[in-house]
């Protein structure tokens, strides 16, 4: 990554992350050697030094859940019929094929397309470890340095939330089964075993971070989860774990422990505000009660839950519980597209309009998103802040006719990440008019690594 350099920027309207949901005009900005947010003042003239950034300017956005080697399945599994379940198994398929070298080709043309949608930061839901049939890698961390050294080629920061995953899942009787098949990549055997790994893994770049995870309540057994949990409260690391994603899982946790999956997280210490809870889709009134008890993120991904036909989680009654975004299998890689879903999934489930405010929803695509993911500096245009920003054109074909001073509306139910115009993440500019500065032809880079691995 190069190094951030001063600069004076005037945003013609800006979202600085505070308040409601309504721009400002006329926002300087000024980004100091250290790629922090030196200064930021609304109602300024335009100064003639400064670079005159047209459109609406945000906050860098958080895209709070990702399984990058998923990019490689987009336009290949959405038609005809089956389930969640049988969507897995054309997963595994992929995910038994790549090595580090691929998956560091694959994932650095995925975040550059995150960068393209005006990403500055993803959570990498992580738990493709090992080599095929569990075989260890001499480096037993290669394929999460490939997964490093692919967010810094592109430019965004990384949390890599590094995944317990002990069982193959929970059968119908509430029995675990053993890990099979490309199952077996994912497995450290024990709890303690997956914590070594975790340790090794020394992430000083300044770009990336540790997080931890329990795959879900399917994949970690009871027993282990509060060996997780302590984990990330000895090492004060984000704790992420997919919840109730399919009605089938909270069957067989039942069946299992004759609790719901948000209760057995509570009463194995797994649910506190380190917590994100991604899908969170079929949630009992004692559970919605636990998660905004817990101070808990919950996590959403509208367009994987609407693709594997999950169902509508209770976003509403889950607020004020912090939400965050993610875009999970990457049928689509825009977060605007993911910010709207929630408030138009939430009208589906309601029948009422305006459920969700558009600062809510701005909110959980950065400022939220970013503290899920251990950056707590991040998500805001404030003085010491670090310097994220995206910048959308209000000039384009979807936009056309928007009233700008409503801006901020006009980008979350119309923009799409074509929008985008310019990104800067730390100071850095990693997008300028619509082109990554590093991967220029990120299109050429994504349609090779995904036919070499496919083919």
């Amino acid at each position: 990554m190069t190094a951030p350099t001063t600069a004076r920027l005037w945003c013609e309207w800006a979202w600085t992350g505070s308040g409601g949901g309504a721009p400002q005009h006329g926002v300087l900005l000024e980004v100091g050697a250290d790629g922090r947010l030196t200064r930021v003042e609304p109602g300024t003239p335009r100064p003639p030094d400064a670079e005159h950034l047209a459109g609406l300017t945000l906050p860098g956005l958080a895209n709070a859940h990702s399984h990058a080697f998923h990019r490689a399945l987009r336009g290949r599994t959405h038609t005809g019929s089956g389930s969640f379940w049988t969507w897995r198994e054309v997963m595994y398929r992929a995910a038994d094929r790549l090595d580090p070298d691929r998956y560091l080709r694959l994932a650095r043309a995925a975040y550059a397309e995150m960068a393209l949608s005006g990403v500055t930061c993803v959570g990498e839901f992580h738990y493709l470890h090992h080599g095929p049939g569990g075989a260890r890698y001499d480096d037993p961390n290669a394929m999460g340095r490939a997964l490093v050294a692919a967010a810094a080629d592109a430019g965004v920061r990384l949390t890599l939330l590094d995944v317990c995953y002990l069982s193959g899942g929970l059968d119908a009787r509430g029995e675990h089964l053993p890990l099979a098949g490309p199952q077996l990549r994912f497995g450290d055997g024990s709890v303690d075993a997956w914590a070594e790994r975790v340790a090794a893994l020394d992430l000083a770049d300044a770009h990336a971070r540790p997080g931890a995870a329990a795959h879900s309540v399917r994949a970690v057994p009871a027993d282990r989860l509060p060996g997780v949990a302590a984990l990330a409260e000895e090492r004060d690391l984000p704790l992420h774990v997919h919840v109730s994603e399919q009605p089938a899982e909270n069957s067989a946790c039942l069946a299992a422990y004759g609790r719901t999956p948000v209760a057995l997280l509570a009463d194995s210490g797994a649910l506190t505000e380190r917590t994100s809870l991604v899908h969170a889709t079929h949630l009992t009134d004692d559970d919605v009660a636990a998660v905004r008890r817990s101070g808990a993120t919950v996590c959403l991904c509208p367009t994987t839950e609407r693709d594997l036909a999950d169902g509508l989680p209770r976003t509403g009654d889950l607020v004020p519980a912090p939400l965050s975004l993610g875009t999970d299998q990457h049928a689509q890689l825009d977060m605007f597209a993911e910010a709207r879903g929630v408030e138009l999934h939430e009208r589906l489930r309601t029948h009422r309009r305006g459920v969700l405010g558009t600062g809510t929803l701005l909110r959980a695509a950065t400022v939220q998103g970013h503290a899920s993911l251990g950056w707590p500096d991040a998500g805001t245009l404030t003085p010491g802040a670090r310097a994220d920003l995206a910048n959308v054109a209000l000039d384009g074909v979807r936009l056309a006719g928007a009233d700008p001073a409503h801006s901020t509306d006009a980008v979350l139910f119309a923009a799409t990440a074509a929008d985008v115009r310019h990104v800067m993440a730390d100071g850095r500019w990693t997008v300028r008019d619509g082109v990554h500065t590093a991967v220029p032809d990120t299109a050429d880079e994504l349609d090779t690594a995904i036919k070499e691995l496919l083919r």
